[in-house]
């Protein structure tokens, strides 16, 4: 209820007096704006037009000169910690997401469940009268709570959206995505051959609920959370838009850092005098050897050209992305609701490293440790960017785009947390087209909001104490260009790596990322910048001022028990899996599954990798039995038990990489029969992949048998999950068509059976869950 009921009560309703008031909703203030916030993923301070980059973004641009572009605005330096600061207007550590969702341990700051005591900007909003909707990307889910059987509460519904739809995960296939609608997934509604990508839904859904709330409630605002897949890999773009930047990243990431910088402080973004850091700047030792780069002139003519194209995808994602929000900024002008929108448009953190000194064409290769093949990844040039690729570039792409900085994403230096923000707000705002470079972060976004809409935020929501918000409302700076920044101090920690911001100074731990594993936190060299004067961080004054230093060393510490950052893991190795979330297997091994069902996500789906297993199927066959018993996986690496053409068949798709694997027989006749396959794990190749007998059944005889190689880590980070009587997203093999599902037989259930193996190699399967945000 709004407020107590303030009728009349008698016998008779006819003596009585009503009190409808008492039982409506929360009326917003008088002329509270709408809220859009849109929200990237992986893109660093360099890349953008209107940062001086060289990757056009017309609505960004729109939005820039009609209000304000943020030149000192920061980051937590990975996807989910940042996003759930941008939720609920804590610290990272504060709402249990110190790291991605996947690699949750059991701390108060670790472990993926926000607390009730910090409620989400949508439920205040909603409850103080707003329309609230999330579309897009959703990484703050607990892995324990992303299956169809899952308790809800965590699920953007949970958290006081009115609507959600988009992806669940770190990324998905912009192609062929994993989608769900407010509490349940579904199926995309139409595939890439008829226009589809992931962008483009997005935006059509997010203008369908914009008008659905407007056509019924015309006068209450509303707060929309825009979430793209972009940019994160896999770097998918309709090829018109890769088209545009060819040639444009031909002279190379080192001269892209050279070319931007000028621009930068051209623009304002960056004050004169600022330098470039190293390429590679931390020594030898402190990072992992997956996070250096390649000196550009010492790649060959075939790799300058792979490495180039990369880019040009990666340009081209992002500018088709834009564009698709240029559809929602144009309806929001076209029914005269865009004077009245405060729009804050961000990024998440710097530039992707994960795509490793080299780059890839089937990201799936990194995440699995399975080397690049050169000869084949040029092969696959002219398709990158398309269904048939899962790329990503190379590490000195994730430096360029994070210029002038050291380093890029999951790193506590600014070239991790130092992103792009703009702000337009039309009927507030009266600066058009200004810089402003006061320091702030995404733990302010939250505070700025409510003080725009004149929200108070609550101090007790459903009975629970609210967490005081640490940020600090940037709403000050709007019309004041030269008022010094409101915010004293900013921590900084991320996968065991440290820094923090005081007035002006940064100190920062030289200590790379998991999975190194380095420890030793006690004996970390600190380094010492005065960003006032040095943006890029690029002189080290630890020994010139060694007071200063050891000042802000102690107030890390002290933050750092404030904020429950404690304690500091970067372990990467078979330790940390012992403190992370498990699903314990059943004990006789088996799962059962049946078809009409939801796809099992792979986190909660029975294990095939690196273990012996059994597959069977109990099933009635005619002579029309046709499609998939079951599958998981796509393209990119999955497996696939199907009837197709009289022949029952089994493919293992090793990573892509042709030829498929492959066992056949004859359908059997007519009847009830229990068909499937075993695969005894014999040992393990070079680079961890398991080895094998595979065997085909029909009933009790075995039909055929051979060799194969299994994969060592995930057939996919988000989706393609294990489905019953079809095939979810992309299909593992080109045999057959999209979904391909099962008619002319009944499928009763498939059972797995893991009861003989349960290995798993821990080193490689958490360096892969790391990079899947």
């Amino acid at each position: 209820m709004a407020r107590e009921f303030r009728g009349r009560i008698e016998l008779d309703i006819r003596d009585s007096t009503p009190d409808w008031e008492a039982y409506e909703e929360q009326k917003a203030p008088d002329g509270a704006p709408n809220v859009l916030v849109i929200l990237f993923d992986d893109t660093g301070l360099a890349a953008w037009s209107p940062y001086g980059g060289r990757i056009e973004m017309p609505t960004l641009d729109r939005l820039a000169a009609n209000g304000l572009t943020y030149s000192q605005w920061h980051t937590t330096a990975l996807c989910s910690p940042t996003r759930s600061s941008f939720l609920t207007g804590r610290t990272h550590h504060q709402n249990a997401f110190a790291t991605i969702s996947e690699s949750a341990v059991g701390f108060p700051g670790y472990n993926g469940h926000i607390p009730k005591s910090n409620a989400s900007i949508a439920r205040i909003l909603r409850d103080a009268g707003w329309s609230t909707f999330w579309v897009g990307k959703n990484h703050n889910v607990p892995v324990n709570a992303i299956s169809s059987g899952s308790n809800r509460s965590e699920w953007p519904l949970g958290h006081g959206f009115d609507r959600f739809y988009g992806f669940i995960g770190g990324e998905t296939n912009q192609w062929y995505p994993d989608l769900a609608v407010d509490n349940h997934y579904i199926d995309q509604p139409y595939p890439p051959e008829e226009g589809y990508h992931l962008s483009r839904d997005l935006a059509d859904q997010a203008i369908r609920m914009l008008r659905d709330t407007k056509q019924s409630d015309p006068d209450k605002p509303w707060y929309l959370w825009f979430c793209p897949g972009a940019n994160h890999a896999p770097h998918h773009a309709p090829q018109e838009y890769i088209d545009k930047y060819k040639g444009k990243f031909d002279d190379g990431y080192e001269a892209y850092r050279e070319w931007v910088l000028p621009r930068m402080v051209e623009r304002g973004i960056l004050p004169e005098g600022t330098e470039l850091t190293e390429l590679n700047p931390m020594t030898e030792g402190t990072f992992s050897p997956g996070d250096s780069v390649r000196p550009w002139s010492e790649l060959s003519d075939a790799e300058k050209a792979l490495f180039s194209r990369t880019a040009e995808v990666y340009a081209g994602f992002s500018e088709y992305t834009d564009a698709q929000i240029g559809r929602v900024i144009d309806h929001l002008e076209q029914s005269g609701q865009l004077e009245n929108t405060l729009i804050i448009y961000a990024a998440d953190n710097g530039a992707s490293g994960e795509g490793s000194p080299n780059g890839s064409i089937n990201e799936n290769l990194f995440f699995n440790g399975y080397p690049e093949d050169i000869e084949q990844n040029l092969s696959m040039i002219d398709k990158l960017g398309g269904p048939e690729a899962y790329n990503h570039y190379p590490t000195g792409w994730a430096a360029a785009f994070s210029t002038p900085f050291r380093m890029f994403k999951r790193y506590s230096y600014a070239g991790g947390s130092a992103d792009p923000l703009v702000i337009s707000w039309p009927a507030r705002i009266a600066a058009k087209g200004e810089v402003r470079s006061q320091y702030h972060h995404c733990i302010d976004i939250v505070p700025t909001i409510l003080e725009a809409c004149g929200v108070e935020a609550p101090a007790v929501v459903d009975g629970v104490e609210q967490t005081p918000m640490p940020g600090v409302a940037m709403n000050y700076s709007f019309d004041a260009p030269d008022t010094p920044t409101a915010k004293e101090t900013q921590y900084y920690e991320m996968l065991g790596t440290r820094g923090i911001w005081h007035k002006g100074w940064k100190a920062v731990a030289e200590h790379g990322p998991i999975p190194i594993g380095l420890g030793h936190f006690d004996e970390d060299r600190w380094q010492l910048f005065h960003v006032d004067e040095d943006r890029a961080e690029a002189h080290d004054l630890a020994e010139q001022y060694p007071e200063k230093l050891e000042e802000l060393k102690a107030l890390w510490l002290s933050e750092a028990k404030k904020y429950d950052v404690l304690p500091l893991n970067d372990l990467g190795v078979a330790d940390l899996i012992e403190h992370e979330y498990h699903r314990p297997v059943p004990v006789d091994g088996r799962y059962t599954y049946y078809p009409g069902t939801t796809e099992v996500q792979e986190q909660l789906a029975a294990r095939t990798q690196q273990v012996s297993f059994k597959i069977i199927a109990d099933v009635d066959l005619t002579g029309e039995t046709e499609g998939v018993i079951v599958a998981q996986g796509s393209r990119f690496g999955g497996y696939s038990l199907y009837a197709q053409d009289g022949k029952l068949s089994f493919v293992y798709n090793f990573l892509g990489i042709p030829p498929e694997q492959r066992l056949s027989t004859d359908l059997p006749a007519a009847g009830r029969h229990l068909v499937g396959v075993g695969f005894e794990k014999q040992g393990n190749g070079e680079h961890g992949e398991a080895l094998g007998e595979l065997t085909l059944y029909v009933d009790d005889r075995a039909v055929g048998s051979r060799q194969i190689r299994t994969q060592l880590g995930r057939y996919a980070l988000t989706g393609e999950g294990l489905s019953v009587g079809y095939d979810s997203g992309d299909t593992v093999t080109a045999s057959y068509p999209n979904r391909f599902e099962f008619t002319g037989g009944t499928i009763h259930e498939v059972v797995y059976d893991v009861a003989d193996d349960h290995y798993i190699d821990v080193e490689k399967e958490f360096a892969a869950k790391l990079a899947s945000d």
